[in-house]
């Protein structure tokens, strides 16, 4: 009891200072606000005030009504059966008054802000982490009109990176291989290799490469309303209902694969999920990380180019050796990931220019291990290897998400 008192009191002295404060707002967030792009100069920074009031304990009180905001059934409820047994024992005191108090103020905020946008979500989760422009630029805006959706599956150019667990298909192995093969790659009859070796990440060398923009358009939907969407392999018939899309059709055939994908079962020491929205992704990265201080990366690309063509290595940066989570853009009508991780890893940030000038930094994931990969999967025809092969590395496209540890030290090769 004594330690729900001192927690009701903290509580209501936090909120109150956030009322009393939300006026004035301090030198640093104004800074923020103004000059959203520009780093305070550590100068600046030291010399600006202090609150002592913000401790340990107010963070966790933000992130707590944080929390609150995102479940707010969860919270109501909690806080009903609190005052209901501190009621029923007829404790006319203090902390019954700050109790009532507390319940009043939340619920307030609570009714004004039951749900926060995709944006908002990801600061407050990821406050260190820059949000790629690849989703920003497909986050909901307040004027797009959810409701009234195009009610279509978007489509990407490939997904090779996702499909490294099943046998390697006719049309797979048709997409990458030359139509004329010459005389000099008689052997090796690739048009190009969406797959390689390690040893290949080397500055200088020449590759033979398609686009890396995927162009998957899929909006990315706010949490609470994808979630009142059926996705479920049981529910198939629902989901094309709802979008309208003839059962026989293209449309309907990619809604089914895109969900059984999802449902398939982790592999020995990877652990996966589909993402269906920008939440869920940040949920599940923290997770699949152990913690909150991160850095997001995905594939840049300057300039439209050519579906196929050479490209020039320029530079290697080992961003992370270890722990990390990739999230593989899918084929269905708003934004989902196939989201996994676990293995041991290598993350490298390629720099390469094309023969038309189009500039590319390029997320390549090198797998350390691959003996549970399927021995008639596309890495190991590409590459004449079998499982257990040295580590096997791909390039990502554009709208494919990394989460890292965030570390200040790379290394360059």
């Amino acid at each position: 009891e004594i330690l729900i008192e001192k927690l009701f009191i903290v509580i209501y002295m936090q909120l109150t200072f956030i009322a009393s404060t939300h006026a004035a707002i301090s030198p640093e967030v104004y800074w923020k606000i103004k000059l959203p792009k520009a780093q305070i100069p550590k100068v600046i920074k030291d010399l600006l005030p202090q609150a002592v009031i913000l401790n340990e304990a107010f963070a966790e009180v933000c992130y707590w009504i944080v929390s609150i905001l995102v479940h707010p059934r969860f919270f109501f409820l909690s806080f009903f059966n609190l005052f209901t047994i501190y009621y029923n024992k007829k404790k006319k005191s203090m902390k019954l008054q700050l109790l009532y108090s507390t319940i009043l103020l939340l619920t307030f905020i609570a009714s004004t802000h039951a749900a926060i946008s995709p944006e908002v979500y990801w600061k407050i989760k990821l406050p260190k982490a820059q949000i790629p422009k690849v989703i920003k630029d497909l986050l909901p805006q307040a004027d797009d009109g959810i409701l009234d959706t195009k009610k279509k599956v978007y489509y990407g150019l490939h997904q090779h990176g996702a499909w490294i667990f099943h046998a390697a298909t006719e049309d797979e192995i048709h997409e990458i291989k030359n139509e004329t093969p010459t005389q000099s790659d008689h052997q090796d009859n690739f048009l190009y290799k969406p797959y390689f070796f390690e040893k290949e990440l080397v500055k200088g060398k020449v590759i033979n490469f398609p686009s890396l923009k995927n162009k998957n358009k899929a909006p990315f939907w706010p949490r609470q309303f994808v979630e009142s969407i059926p996705f479920s392999s049981k529910k198939i018939p629902q989901i094309l209902n709802y979008f309208s899309i003839n059962n026989n059709s293209k449309d309907a055939k990619t809604i089914e694969e895109t969900v059984k994908v999802c449902e398939e079962p982790a592999m020995k020491g990877e652990k996966r999920k589909c993402a269906t929205s920008l939440e869920s992704m940040v949920d599940f990265g923290i997770f699949m990380l152990g913690t909150n201080n991160v850095k997001v990366v995905a594939t840049e690309v300057q300039g439209e180019n050519q579906m196929v063509q050479k490209y020039t290595i320029k530079e290697v940066e080992l961003m992370a050796d270890g722990l990390n989570m990739i999230c593989h853009k899918l084929n269905y009508a708003y934004a989902v990931h196939f989201c996994h991780g676990g293995g041991g890893t290598k993350t490298y940030m390629v720099s390469m220019i094309a023969v038309d000038g189009t500039k590319v930094k390029a997320i390549s994931i090198c797998h350390k291990d691959t003996s549970l990969w399927n021995p008639k999967g596309l890495p190991f025809v590409v590459l004449n290897a079998k499982p257990g092969a040295p580590s096997i590395c791909h390039y990502l496209q554009d709208d494919q998400i990394v989460f890292l540890p965030y570390q200040v030290q790379v290394k360059y090769i």
